[in-house]
């Protein structure tokens, strides 16, 4: 599998705001209502203005046309102060991974001296415990404050990304807080609740190399959840530790349960590999999840080494060279089945 098909879906989530020169604009994807702006198939609204914040620019991040990667970006008056809103859907949703693999990226990106200061969950669109909500401190050698918010609501992640000069570090949070509260659903019943995921370390398991069967296409169907709480729900364990060209990544399983799915989270944009157990126990079938889109592969007789996954990542495990069958999901839940090979 070449390394590029993983990434070139979740580029657009990284920590660095949109080119909007090269964002694709798409009416579809967001409406003005009066003093709101509408992102249509998730029935998500956010004011055009909110806290001093002034919306500059919309549009899709990646997925042009799909409406499934959208972000709107938010200004000061003088430009100091910056905020995106993204509402995604990856085919994986979990706020309490977003806001995981965020902080991460936050700490490595902005160095040593970064500090985090907040990192709990918080209200919503006017409901307990519907966010996490976290900030960091003395970003860029103490140039910048930057602050995050997640949710999870149905099918769709809404994150929030609001930076700004360290003196300003209060219009910063009343920014992320205005955001936050500023959110409403069409159906305030989809909002998850979430909290930080909170990790331990799992018993020691297997490390051999796993074979992979080839799929049968015809026995592929539409990708079901992969079994495993999300939101922060229940404790999550390391099973062990990929390391590849670009980076580390946890190989994590459900604690106290040996035999529960394994995901590997890549990135903050919702791209990770998961490894779920097939009913008749006869094994893990691989899928990977991205924005908008889930890869279909064959069924490893057990759970692949860390040396093993980070060949597939690194595109250089000849077993996993490329999916069997493709899943693509529209804005609107539909899915569309295609043979990877037949593309």
């Amino acid at each position: 599998m070449p390394k590029c098909a993983l990434f070139l879906l979740s580029a657009a989530l990284c920590l660095a705001v949109p080119s909007l020169a090269q964002a694709t604009e798409d009416a579809e994807a967001w409406t003005p209502t009066g003093s709101a702006i509408r992102a249509n198939a998730a029935g998500i609204d956010l004011p055009q203005t909110v806290a001093g914040l002034s919306l500059s620019k919309s549009g899709e991040a990646s997925n042009g046309g799909r409406a499934v990667d959208n972000y709107a970006q938010y200004l000061s008056e003088d430009g100091a102060v910056q905020a995106t809103l993204y509402v995604y859907m990856p085919t994986y949703a979990d706020a309490s991974l977003a806001a995981y693999m965020t902080d991460k990226a936050i700490m490595e990106r902005f160095g040593a001296r970064t500090r985090r200061t907040a990192y709990a969950s918080a209200p919503a669109a006017g409901q307990a415990g519907r966010a996490i909500r976290a900030v960091y401190d003395d970003a860029a050698d103490g140039a910048l404050t930057t602050a995050a918010g997640f949710v999870h609501a149905g099918r769709w992640i809404v994150k929030i990304r609001v930076t700004g000069p360290t003196e300003r570090r209060a219009d910063v949070l009343a920014g992320l807080d205005g955001m936050l509260s500023g959110l409403a659903f069409d159906d305030a019943s989809l909002l998850l609740a979430t909290a930080p995921a909170s990790f331990s370390a799992c018993p020691a398991a297997e490390t051999g190399d796993a074979r992979l069967a080839k799929a049968d296409p015809a026995e592929q169907a539409v990708p079901q959840d992969v079994r495993i709480p999300r939101d922060g729900k229940d404790a999550l364990c390391v099973r062990g530790t990929v390391t590849t060209a670009d980076g580390r990544y946890d190989m994590l399983q459900q604690a106290g349960r040996s035999d529960g799915p394994i995901i590997v989270p890549v990135d903050d944009s919702g791209t990770l590999l998961a490894f779920d157990p097939e009913a008749d126990a006869q094994g893990y079938k691989l899928s990977i999840h991205m924005v908008g889109q889930t890869d279909l592969y064959g069924v490893y007789d057990k759970v692949p080494s860390p040396r093993q996954v980070a060949a597939i990542l690194d595109g250089k495990d000849p077993q996993t060279a490329q999916a069997e069958m493709t899943a693509a999901y529209a804005a609107n839940g539909d899915v569309t089945m295609q043979s990877a090979r037949g593309r």
